[in-house]
């Protein structure tokens, strides 16, 4: 589960009555919403909440870094909010449905030093693209 919350506070965030919702919907784990998904969850908690200021808030968490932005094949960006715990993304191809994943071993370790081409690596984005099992189904 997501410590968002937490992290904030402890960064001394002022948390508005605004900032707090919109962390609250992304609050959790396998949570990849939309700016507009954050939105309408935030209006039913705080109905007088606008776009503007959910558009704002995810913007500064991330430039903050205590969200990550992802972006896959075109489709609307995603804000997930475990971005402190290293993990990759397995995306479904027909639905865009993400899941957090944590695959074991150094995703750095198998780019061997030949195929780095003198960069002084500092961090690895993997993404694994299949069907989920619903999609799955339905293509079955």
């Amino acid at each position: 589960m997501s410590d968002l919350l937490e992290r904030l506070r402890e960064r001394g965030w002022r948390l508005t009555a605004q900032r707090r919702v919109v962390a609250e919907v992304l609050d959790g784990e396998h949570v990849h919403l939309t700016a507009d998904e954050v939105h309408a969850r935030a209006i039913e908690r705080l109905p007088e909440i606008s776009r503007a200021t959910v558009y704002n808030t995810l913007g500064e968490m991330v430039g903050i870094g205590e969200v990550i932005e992802v972006a896959t094949d075109g489709r609307a960006k995603r804000y997930d909010p475990n971005a402190h715990r290293p993990h990759q993304h397995l995306v479904c191809s027909r639905c865009g449905t993400i899941r957090d994943v944590h695959p074991h071993g150094d995703p750095l370790a198998s780019l061997p030093a030949e195929e780095r081409f003198g960069f002084a690596v500092a961090d690895v984005e993997v993404t694994y693209r299949g069907l989920c099992p619903d999609c799955a189904r339905a293509a079955a």
